[in-house]
């Protein structure tokens, strides 16, 4: 079961599919052309050419002026005449843009038409406020100790919410239904602490499941077999490695960030063939102790590791980012050092870009191939702050402090709202373009802001 409300609030612009980000709204950037100019066009360009025409316009639209300013652009160019306008029923324009301005590489909706103006849609309700929520129920009964209702970690794919326990177990919500729908529980080894067993990160696909434990085990997990137990892929030796404290990836890569033993920061994996081919890295040097404390207390949060489209990785401590190339293993492309601190929580990426808190509370945003800073805006958090959870999707950045999750769009780092339902501290906090999900003492939380 589950209970859920809704919540919707719109902005004083009308205009419902157009702007999305404050450049969005300067809809005179894209006008069309006089009738005059029509019959001359109609008569000379060749379709294909008009094709390529309107996805430049799009893309351009999306880069310099916001990705929902996308739609605006085609309009105007789908107006000038009707061969112009045929062109707007070709599937393979549509696909080129999905691919371009949303990212998305594969089909949720008949054509990639209405996949496009699905995404399109999806993100304007991010800008307007407008989402269901619901709390999330499973069956306590085959917990064996207070352990097991902690939640530590959280994962969506397009069809499914994973939550990481700190009992080791993984249990899988369907985001359809919101209903729980399997529990994946691995065949622990010896036990070297109270949180040894804790699940330390999530890679999840439509299909299949990998996860991992403090103790440094990676499990893999067919989601339609639930008959079978989890296959540990990796075994962990927390003596020669330290502990696992944060993992993620996908398809291609594996990666782990370990603390508790100098120069051995960083483990990646071949997602493909599951060969460990690099371990190294300093970036957790100088947090050891605080490594081995987390398998017994769970106080603080070492450090956060997440991995981004552009095939690199974003991994920091409390006082350092590290941009690093998964291709050429072990080539660092960023190392920057924080004076004043960094909010270890806060630091998430989309699929082209990453966001940092530092201790007085500026996020800043960052591209993810150049490193160019995109934006920067002050939360109102600080890093004495306990318990502040942050995450990204391709528009918006979310951060979670006292039990409030609040907005910026990440174009221009201008506050948007914040999410109406109170939710008391969290333990974990994850979103993508369509749901964000959080953790937290009163129950799993999921607001949907898909459009209907």
């Amino acid at each position: 079961m589950s209970s859920s409300s809704s919540s919707s609030s719109s902005s004083e612009d009308g205009n419902g599919g157009g702007g999305g980000y404050q450049g969005a709204r300067r809809g005179g950037d894209f006008e069309g052309p006089s009738s005059s100019r029509q019959r001359a066009i109609n008569e000379v360009w060749p379709e294909p050419f008009v094709e390529a025409l309107a996805a430049h316009v799009a893309i351009d639209a999306s880069r310099n002026i916001g990705r929902l300013a996308a739609a605006s652009a085609l309009t105007n160019v789908f107006l000038v005449c009707s061969t112009w306008r045929a062109v707007s029923r070709y599937d393979l324009l549509w696909r080129r843009l999905t691919r371009h301005i949303w990212g998305r590489t594969h089909l949720m909706h008949a054509t990639w038409r209405d996949e496009y103006i699905y995404r399109h849609r999806t993100m304007d309700n991010f800008r307007r406020r407008r989402y269901t929520h619901a709390i999330l129920h499973f069956d306590p009964s085959d917990v064996d100790n207070p352990d097991g209702l902690t939640c530590r970690c959280l994962a969506l794919s397009d069809l499914y919410l994973a939550c990481g326990f700190a009992d080791g177990t993984v249990r899988l919500f369907s985001l359809t239904t919101r209903l729980h729908v399997s529990s994946f529980r691995p065949q622990h080894r010896d036990i070297l602490g109270r949180f040894s067993r804790a699940v330390s990160g999530i890679i999840i696909t439509d299909s299949q499941l990998v996860f991992a434990t403090m103790d440094g085990d990676i499990h893999v997990a067919n989601i339609n077999d639930v008959a079978n137990p989890p296959r540990r892929a990796h075994f962990g030796n927390v003596v020669d490695d330290g502990v696992l404290v944060d993992f993620t990836g996908g398809e291609r890569y594996w990666v782990g960030l370990y603390a508790g033993l100098a120069g051995r920061a960083f483990h990646i994996w071949n997602g493909r063939t599951e060969e460990l081919t690099f371990v190294g890295g300093d970036l957790t040097d100088q947090n050891t102790v605080m490594g081995w404390r987390m398998l017994t207390e769970f106080n603080e949060f070492v450090g956060r590791v997440r991995v981004t489209s552009q095939e690199s990785a974003v991994a920091c401590t409390n006082s350092r980012v590290m941009v690093f190339d998964l291709r050429n293993q072990g080539v660092i492309l960023s190392n920057s050092e924080y004076r004043r601190g960094i909010i270890v929580t806060s630091v998430d990426v989309n699929s082209e870009a990453y966001i940092v808190v530092d201790g007085r509370g500026v996020a800043i945003v960052y591209r993810a191939d150049t490193l160019e800073e995109v934006c920067r805006f002050r939360t109102g958090l600080r890093g004495g702050q306990r318990n502040v959870m942050g995450c990204m999707n391709l528009g918006y950045a979310l951060m979670c402090a006292g039990g409030v999750i609040r907005v910026w769009e990440i174009e221009e780092g201008q506050y948007m709202y914040s999410l109406r339902e109170r939710i008391a501290e969290v333990n974990a906090i994850v979103g993508d373009d369509r749901h964000v999900a959080a953790s937290s003492e009163t129950g799993i939380h999921l607001w949907d802001f898909g459009a209907q």
